[in-house]
């Protein structure tokens, strides 16, 4: 296969996620393309890294979850990967020519200019002007970091990288020829499997495999795509079965995630700490308290999300099933991390949309503040 994909991040949610999808692709719409993973920093492979390349590129995935009520579990072999690199070698890999598309996870801290030092965008930069100087077509940059307009912002911290050694001549090449597309990424990977999950596994595949990453079955990808760039027929995800949407204006689908998903999340953690619950999946089994997060899903969220109702209400149902997932073990203390500020930019504006629409505030999501506000005053 040829490489095709230049991916930043070796870690558990791009094997989960964009690799997968890749393997997809070469498995049932004839993508026939590998993928060659670059360790966003450090002069050294960690751990995992070598373990992969020692494995020639395969690993595992294991998607552990609830679909329409059935529990699943499902162990694919993941053979797109050809291995991992250090970044002092990006160079080398921007003048192989079926090159076209780089992707990245390299933390939401990862996309930003500090001038002077070796950032993720300069790594970028190094990359564009070595494949500029072969006189390569462009490039396709699909970023998965968790932050508002990925893309853009990661375009614009290129330029500022150039800015500080100007070439007219690389910059006009890079706004003409290289798309850089922002993304929402949907799919919880847990990562590594219990220990007795991990013996299961490795009974059943015959051999210990050290890298096998665990996830949820659910996905969803949203690509915003510049208008008139056709990414399906040069990346056929739908054609592979992926849950992809392209659009030119991502912000619905962004704030659908981010109201039904994490401010329901942050509205249900502290109600669920004080009824002595340690994860979201116990929540979710209390009769009481799944009647209160219904109600904050679909009578105050619900309203407040502007997309058509069939399509708002087959999500909700999904992130229930998803909170109810028994192989998840999501922690409700690690939801908890940094809620005031959660609080602010997820819920926040829900209570404003309700109290628009109906003159009234949204009892359940004041209930799910009042629970922070007792937390946060017993901590003084």
């Amino acid at each position: 296969m040829e490489t095709k994909i230049l991916q930043f991040g070796e870690g558990n949610f791009l094997r989960c996620f964009i690799d997968w999808m890749v393997q997809k692709m070469n498995d049932n719409a004839g993508f026939d393309g590998a993928v060659q993973i670059i360790q966003p920093i450090g002069d050294e492979l960690c751990v995992p890294a070598k373990i992969l390349n020692d494995r020639g590129g395969k690993y595992h995935t294991c998607l552990r979850g609830i679909i329409g009520g059935k529990t699943v579990e499902e162990i694919e072999e993941i053979s797109c990967v050809k291995g991992v690199d250090i970044p002092a070698n990006v160079e080398k890999y921007a003048t192989i020519p079926s090159l076209r598309f780089v992707v990245s996870n390299t933390t939401e801290a990862g996309i930003q200019y500090v001038k002077g030092e070796n950032t993720f965008p300069a790594k970028v930069l190094r990359l564009l002007r070595a494949r500029f100087a072969a006189k390569l077509p462009g490039l396709v940059f699909i970023p998965c970091e968790l932050i508002e307009h990925n893309g853009d912002n990661l375009k614009k911290c290129v330029l500022q990288h150039l800015a500080d050694e100007p070439d007219a001549a690389l910059g006009a090449w890079i706004e003409k020829e290289c798309v850089f597309c922002s993304t929402l990424v949907d799919r919880i990977v847990a990562g590594r499997p219990d220990p007795e999950s991990a013996a299961r596994y490795a009974e059943q595949l015959g051999e210990k495999d050290d890298v096998l990453v665990c996830g949820e079955p659910f996905h969803f990808f949203v690509v915003e795509t510049p208008v008139g760039f056709d990414l399906e027929s040069e990346l056929p995800l739908k054609a592979a079965g992926v849950n992809v949407v392209y659009t030119p204006d991502m912000q619905p689908y962004r704030t659908r995630k981010v109201r039904f998903l994490n401010a329901t999340h942050t509205t249900m953690v502290y109600r669920g700490l004080e009824k002595g619950f340690t994860e979201v999946a116990q929540c979710i089994a209390d009769p009481e308290f799944n009647k209160f997060v219904r109600q904050v899903i679909f009578d105050e969220i619900f309203p407040t999300v502007n997309l058509p109702d069939a399509e708002k209400k087959e999500y909700a149902e999904s992130v229930l099933e998803r909170f109810a997932n028994p192989f998840a073990h999501h922690q409700l203390k690690s939801i908890a991390l940094n809620t005031i500020a959660k609080w602010k930019t997820r819920c926040l504006p829900v209570v404003c949309d309700y109290y628009k629409l109906y003159g009234k505030l949204p009892s359940a999501m004041i209930e799910g503040y009042e629970a922070i506000a007792r937390h946060y005053d017993a901590a003084k």
